[in-house]
């Protein structure tokens, strides 16, 4: 009946667009996550420097005023708003990101990748034309959320993530998804870390407008190319309603349908560790560009791009250690070495009040990312070919709660914990980290279905 079901009420797949090449899917993962790291810490420090111009505040410039350790009201002031309206932000964004990206996840097992990465790039599109007007026209930061819940409505990052992942399991087999998914996640640290080196230096140069201007110039490219240039990789897309129930009933029954070649123990533990680790990720993450603009460190933004860049450095140290450490260590074991150093870089993170510690603690993460492709791997092993964009956009959901969590945990504790332990955020990040680690320790010994394919096969 699908086909006489009213235009109102049906979205069917997008018109197929003539391709000029098939092109794979990681140039659109890289285009996105340049211009989402290029605009990310800028932000952060627009919000800083706009609400510093507000309340007459410049200690971050005035390196004796930063440099005497004492507790500034204002700066906390501004430290306060500034996490805030962080927290906003990512509130209002991830919100409505529970609901789009699961719905299109689901709905590209039916009518293929390419419709879902269209319209997450318009989105990253929008928000990138929202935060060019914020900057240009000096508007208020509220602006900002607008434009985060605009991209959200069409997907996000996470439901181009979702899209993307699914496409690499499409045309990947089970001896090389691990490293195929090691790779995806390579392409966003190798953006991020060039988008951060850049970011940094041409904001001490020539201020804020420009690098929202580059980052709106490359989502029209990656737009494009998803629009032209990709390469489908679902066999035969089948037009289907997008607002139906059916999708978000796929991704359910992932959870609650028992199947021969899944586990629903496994899946709903391996969602939880991906939970926690994106959690303790994305808020150290949140708070890290706040803490080191603050006192005792006082980074400028030439530092802060430096700090930004190597937080993304492990992305591309995670994969050549998790290519390394597979001739000799299976995938579980892999994992929980990059918790280990995961910890420890938390830990260090904590304690740190000089410049030295901050990137002592930046190189304990080399392998901290490897930690998300082997549970993507493993969870995509779990469910059948036909719900590779079920279960990636319950991924993509378990990232959001994971994310909004994360804003909600590091946002408010960071500004509440300013009097007596600037640092606490990092030190419950490192015991959150525990749990994943012990969840696939167990999960491993009463693995149903050995992986005996996790190895490099000999060319």
């Amino acid at each position: 009946m699908e086909g006489r079901a009213s235009p109102r009420t049906e979205a069917r797949a997008l018109p197929s667009a003539p391709v000029l090449f098939r092109g794979p899917v990681e140039p659109l993962v890289f285009l996105a996550n340049f211009a989402l790291v290029l605009q990310g810490p800028l932000t952060t420090q627009y919000l800083w420097h706009r609400f510093s111009a507000d309340l007459g505040y410049n200690g971050t410039r005035d390196r004796g005023g930063c440099g005497n350790h004492t507790t500034n009201p204002i700066q906390q002031e501004v430290e306060t708003l500034t996490s805030h309206w962080t927290l906003y932000m990512n509130v209002g964004g991830f919100l409505v990101d529970l609901f789009s990206s699961t719905l299109l996840g689901a709905w590209s097992d039916r009518v293929g990748r390419r419709p879902v990465l269209v319209l997450a790039s318009l989105g990253l599109l929008l928000q990138a034309v929202v935060s060019v007007f914020v900057v240009q026209l000096q508007l208020h930061v509220g602006y900002f959320v607008l434009g985060r819940i605009l991209c959200a409505l069409f997907g996000d990052f996470n439901g181009l993530l979702a899209a993307s992942f699914a496409s690499v399991a499409d045309v990947s087999s089970t001896h090389s998804r691990t490293i195929r998914m090691a790779l995806l996640e390579a392409c966003i640290g190798v953006a991020g870390m060039l988008a951060s080196l850049l970011g940094g230096h041409w904001l001490r140069a020539q201020g804020y407008a420009n690098p929202f201007w580059l980052a709106l110039a490359l989502l029209i490219v990656m737009s494009l190319y998803a629009a032209f240039c990709f390469g489908e990789t679902v066999k035969e897309p089948k037009s289907t309603r997008l607002f139906t129930l059916h999708h978000h009933q796929s991704i359910v029954q992932l959870y609650v349908d028992p199947a021969p070649e899944k586990s629903r123990k496994h899946i709903a533990l391996y969602s939880l560790a991906i939970f926690l680790v994106i959690t303790v990720h994305f808020g150290a993450q949140d708070i890290l560009t706040l803490y080191e603009l603050s006192t005792p460190l006082c980074w400028d933004s030439k530092l802060i791009g430096y700090g930004s860049a190597a937080q993304h450095l492990p992305y591309l140290t995670s994969l050549l250690g998790l290519r390394l450490l597979q001739y000799c260590l299976a995938d579980t074991w892999v994992a929980e070495i990059g918790l280990a150093f995961n910890i420890l870089g938390m830990v260090v993170f904590a304690f740190a009040n000089i410049t030295p510690l901050i990137f002592t603690g930046y190189a304990l993460l080399f392998l901290s990312l490897v930690i998300t492709p082997v549970i993507r791997a493993k969870l995509s092993k779990l469910v059948g070919h036909s719900e590779q964009g079920a279960l990636f956009s319950a991924v993509a959901c378990v990232n959001s709660l994971a994310m909004l969590t994360a804003s909600g945990i590091f946002n408010s504790l960071y500004p509440a914990t300013l009097n007596f332990m600037k640092g606490f955020p990092f030190l419950l990040g490192a015991g959150l980290l525990f749990i994943p680690a012990i969840l696939i320790g167990i999960l491993e010994r009463i693995n149903p279905h050995p992986d005996f394919q996790q190895f490099p096969q000999s060319p």
